[in-house]
């Protein structure tokens, strides 16, 4: 008997190794019977391998140790992918999400095209879903349900900074250059994690590496609008515009002629309002200084303090967080002229002609670029 513990523990062990080094993903093994053993064994044996998973995991060699990663643990013990349960709508615009499963159910909000949901309960060909504040029901056949390939490439994957300041290193060792910093809170679009410890993200400056020891990894989808919450954006969306066309025809009447000095030479005062205004203003500081953490137009911004401070102008409060700026406002698809653009770890303002003026880098300074869409826009948001 103890001569066949001993075998079952090493091919227990043998297998372990094996979903960790083989190419197919750990998620694939969620649902396989503890270290790989048959889906047919009796509860007894079942016991049994648990005992020699333990026991082969705390006693092997260190080499063998080093190949039985966290991950084939979690997979071996029924750990499911963070991708398990999602549905993404595929449809032309928006799927209804209903209190009842059947065309005869109240709308209680929408899922808009490439949004994700988790799958409840299936009844009859309706899945019972939940997406942000929206719980409902909604056809199958307007979503696509446990396609890992297709929910990855619709969400987005975050590094949040949990840091006063981050080092973005051009290399995944402490040794290296710092490519560039990064505050508390932000969050940092994640581009590869198969360094041991390390992840890589995007920034302004590039892409580098972040020690896992001061972020915290999550992954982000579209979700649903409620019916309530459509309603409240439409009619802030209204009044938002009403507001900046009564602000416009007023400016038309009567123009400011003021102006004021900075330390970098004389500068206008924010002249009319709306997008455009905002634009205008913004890009008469291009060619100042770019400055980690500053907020001033002519001594020196990092890029949300050069975006709060352009819109502090005009009398908007906006948060010193990239990061939070992408909640700010609405959001809409369409530049135009005013809109904050937010990247990865970075954001800036539209000026039209797919160009935006932004605090770039410690090099680069408050400067122009184009296309807008030189690197991925997380989000386009509208404050007039």
């Amino acid at each position: 008997m103890n001569r066949n513990r001993r075998a079952f523990r090493f091919a227990a062990c043998c297998m372990t190794a094996a979903i960790t080094l083989g190419s197919t993903p750990a998620a694939t093994y969620a649902d396989m019977p503890v270290a790989g053993a048959p889906a047919v064994m009796s509860i007894a044996l079942e016991d049994e391998v648990k005992s020699a998973f333990v026991t082969v995991s705390a006693g092997i060699s260190l080499n063998l140790a080093d190949c039985v990663s966290a991950a084939a643990a979690e997979a071996a013990l029924g750990k499911k992918s963070e991708y398990a349960d999602i549905a993404i709508a595929q449809v032309d615009n928006y799927v209804n999400v209903r209190d009842s499963a059947g065309e005869e159910g109240n709308v209680v909000g929408k899922l808009y095209n490439n949004s994700a949901a988790t799958v409840e309960a299936v009844e009859g060909d309706w899945y019972k879903i939940t997406s942000g504040n929206v719980t409902g029901f909604v056809k199958s056949e307007f979503v696509v349900r446990d396609n890992e390939e297709l929910a990855k490439e619709v969400s987005r994957r975050i590094a949040k900074v949990e840091t006063e300041t981050l080092f973005v290193r051009t290399e995944p060792t402490t040794e290296s250059d710092v490519l560039g910093m990064v505050p508390d809170q932000e969050e940092l679009t994640v581009t590869d994690e198969s360094v041991d410890g390390w992840t890589k993200v995007a920034i302004e400056e590039g892409e580098g590496y972040v020690s896992n020891d001061f972020v915290n990894k999550s992954v982000e989808f579209v979700t649903a609008e409620s019916k309530e919450e459509e309603e409240a954006r439409l009619a802030k969306e209204e009044a938002e515009r009403k507001a900046a066309a009564e602000a416009a025809e007023k400016a038309s009447a009567s123009k400011s002629k003021g102006s004021s000095s900075g330390s970098s030479g004389k500068t206008s005062r924010p002249s009319g309002s709306g997008g455009s205004a905002v634009a205008n203003y913004a890009c008469q500081f291009v060619g100042n200084p770019y400055v980690y953490g500053g907020t001033s137009l002519t001594n020196g911004a990092d890029c949300s303090g050069f975006v709060m401070s352009v819109y502090a102008a005009f009398g908007v409060g906006l948060p010193h967080s990239s990061a939070a700026m992408c909640g700010v406002g609405y959001g809409v698809s369409d530049m135009q002229p005013g809109d904050i653009i937010c990247y990865s770890g970075h954001v800036g303002i539209y000026i039209g002609n797919n160009t935006i003026v932004h605090a770039s880098t410690p090099s680069g300074g408050i400067k122009y670029t184009s296309p807008a869409n030189y690197r991925q826009i997380i989000a386009i948001r509208r404050i007039f």
